[in-house]
């Protein structure tokens, strides 16, 4: 597929628009609603920094927005429920700040969304694709300015990537870099790749031009993103090994993680890159999906269940203290129980370090949605307890290794439920609780691990 970089005149263009807003706007606010991935919340990076290269201010709720916009995902069914009901909560509020609700994300490229929005949605006022993030100060200029009724520019899913926005990030030590959107792989079950487009590779001067700024920033741990990492692919010749050993030689960075890669697109060189490096993280996130090898052939993963152990071995041999995360969905049309069983039988002798479970929803537009044999709901949420119940005693398990040890952590914050506590990670992404100044946030230190508490620890800084 073709990729073309919109032009530095396009880009251009949009800064006049958010200088154009900038110049009238009294001060308000905006509040983002994101659902779904670490993708999506780059992407609402993006839009919180055009909103204050507008001069908008983020706001700590909708009540006092004058801006809202819903950054959506397609992935789940309940998804579009959860945000359509959000925005019917808003009509009062709406009325009362002349509010501008923003309808954004994958599912705005999704056909029937748009229908239900034009007909039921009337609060909404502009509704925008994930392919044209950067045209949102001009859609916002014409409906703020230019007082359009409602502003629609979604659904033309091209090869386009951009450049040179504003992004406001969350953290100041760590960061998330978009390598490349879109995804070839059409998973049965998956709707991405008709709601994010095919994949598009940024050029890797791009990439590291915009990692050596947030180094220079004091950023210690960037987050490479892809729908799938490992495909990333700009130009002949240079490939994500080739990015991964780049980026692994800029001062200052310390951490390196990404996240997804397809465990069908995980070659030799990276692991040979990850083996030799000090910076990129040793847990490795390795999508399974399903254990079973008539499944995974059902949803179009392009591996079977002994190519998969087989690639985890490969990578333990080369990087001895790997440790890995997965992703599962129980319940796919046509899992029989022997089916299952096969997936229990990988979780056991892969020891993740983390599962993300899911029980399989239809998605509109999948193949999956017209394949025979869907599973009962209730076959479905008790093979869903059972493995939730294998994965908590091997999470167990693997917290109490960490008690009496000495991690070195890089300090995110403030505990969200308690101010006089800080919360960090471990270089395998287990969150730390520890007492210590506040000067410590941004930081890397040392910490005793003293207790675990199933879903973090709790430390003593050294």
């Amino acid at each position: 597929m073709a990729v073309t970089k919109v032009s530095d005149e396009e880009i251009k263009s949009q800064y006049d628009y958010m200088n154009k807003i900038r110049s009238f706007n009294q001060g308000g606010k905006y509040f983002i609603f994101t659902l779904g991935c670490k993708l999506n919340e780059a992407d609402s990076e993006t839009m919180s920094g055009m909103l204050e290269t507008m001069g908008f201010s983020k706001a700590e709720s909708f009540d006092d927005a004058k801006i809202v916009i819903f950054n959506t995902c397609s992935i789940r069914e309940n998804a579009e429920e959860k945000v359509f009901g959000k925005i019917g909560e808003l009509k009062n509020i709406k009325d009362k700040n002349d509010m501008i609700i923003c309808f954004a994300g994958c599912m705005s490229q999704e056909e029937h969304v748009i229908q239900k929005i034009k007909k039921s949605y009337s609060l909404i006022d502009i509704v925008f694709g994930t392919h044209n993030i950067y045209k949102f100060p001009e859609l916002l200029y014409k409906k703020m300015v230019e007082k359009q009724n409602k502003v629609l520019d979604v659904l033309d899913i091209d090869g386009t990537i951009y450049e040179g926005l504003p992004v406001k990030r969350e953290s100041t030590s760590q960061a998330s870099v978009i390598i490349m959107n879109g995804c070839n792989n059409f998973c049965s079950y998956c709707i991405v790749p008709y709601v994010r487009g095919r994949e598009r590779s940024r050029q890797p001067e791009e990439i590291i031009k915009e990692i050596e700024g947030l180094a220079k920033e004091g950023c210690k741990e960037v987050l490479l993103l892809g729908q799938n990492v490992n495909s990333y692919n700009p130009r002949d010749g240079y490939n994500f090994a080739n990015l991964l050993s780049d980026i692994d030689k800029i001062d200052g960075i310390n951490i390196i993680k990404f996240t997804s890669p397809h465990p069908k697109d995980f070659k030799d060189d990276v692991i040979s890159v990850i083996s030799k490096s000090k910076k990129i993280s040793r847990v490795i996130h390795l999508p399974l999906q399903s254990g079973s090898t008539n499944i995974l052939k059902a949803m179009n993963r392009g591996y079977t269940k002994e190519q998969y152990l087989e690639l985890a071995r490969k990578i333990k041999a080369k990087i001895p203290d790997a440790l890995f995360t997965t992703d599962i969905i129980v319940g796919f049309p046509g899992e029989t129980e022997e089916d299952f069983e096969e997936t229990l039988d990988v979780v056991r002798k892969m020891n993740y370090e983390q599962v993300f479970m899911f029980i399989y929803s239809v998605r509109h537009g999948t193949r999956a949605e017209k394949m025979p044999n869907h599973i009962p709901e209730d076959v479905k949420s008790e093979r869903f307890g059972r493995l939730k119940t294998l994965c908590d005693g091997m999470t167990e398990i693997g917290m109490n290794k960490y008690v009496g040890t000495v991690q070195k952590v890089l300090v995110e914050g403030e505990s969200k439920t308690n101010k006089d506590v800080l919360t960090a990670r471990t270089t395998s992404n287990k969150i730390v609780n520890f007492e210590g100044p506040k000067d410590l946030i941004g930081k890397e230190v040392e910490v005793k691990i003293v207790s675990q508490h199933v879903w973090f620890l709790k430390g003593e800084l050294v």
